[in-house]
């Protein structure tokens, strides 16, 4: 099954896939509004800003698994994210991303970009997956990688796919 055909929820309960990002560079996350990395939300805004006309975007995947971080309804989250950090690239439903729960795509970013050691499992919040023009995951960077690290990455992907 290919990236594209994977069923997601958006924030405000509709049903999709990641059709509409076919041709375009992803930055998919796992995001937690009460996460000590949220700050993290300011510099991911940024760079879908800086790189959204150039066929980027970063998706947001709120996860409740790491510490109970994010503590409220898709209602609650969306507000969060608006008011306290100005999101607004596209967010979907709390989902699992570790265990016999974890949602279908974070099983296969997971199963395609490992972590540390070769590790399948994500170790906590602001987990990135660096998804190039073809739906190839390309790279994982960790919770503590920031955003601007990253953008290096992206631009290389939007200039040449080749070089992903």
């Amino acid at each position: 099954m290919s990236i594209y055909d994977i069923p997601v929820k958006t924030i405000k309960g509709e049903q999709q896939t990641l059709a509409p990002y076919q041709g375009d560079v992803m930055l998919i996350v796992n995001t937690a509004t009460d996460c000590g990395f949220a700050p993290q939300f300011k510099g991911l805004q940024k760079l879908h800003d800086e790189y959204a006309d150039q066929g980027f975007s970063v998706l947001g995947f709120p996860c409740a698994q790491f510490a109970n971080q994010e503590k409220g309804d898709d209602a609650e989250i969306a507000q969060a994210c608006e008011l306290n950090f100005g999101i607004s690239f596209p967010l979907y439903s709390r989902i699992d991303v570790n265990g016999k729960d974890a949602h279908p795509l974070f099983q296969l970013l997971t199963n395609e970009a490992r972590g540390v050691l070769g590790s399948k499992s994500i170790k906590w919040n602001f987990t990135k997956f660096l998804v190039d023009r073809d739906g190839r995951v390309v790279k994982r960077f960790g919770s503590t990688d920031e955003p601007a690290k990253i953008e290096s990455h992206i631009r290389k992907l939007l200039e040449d796919p080749a070089k992903g």
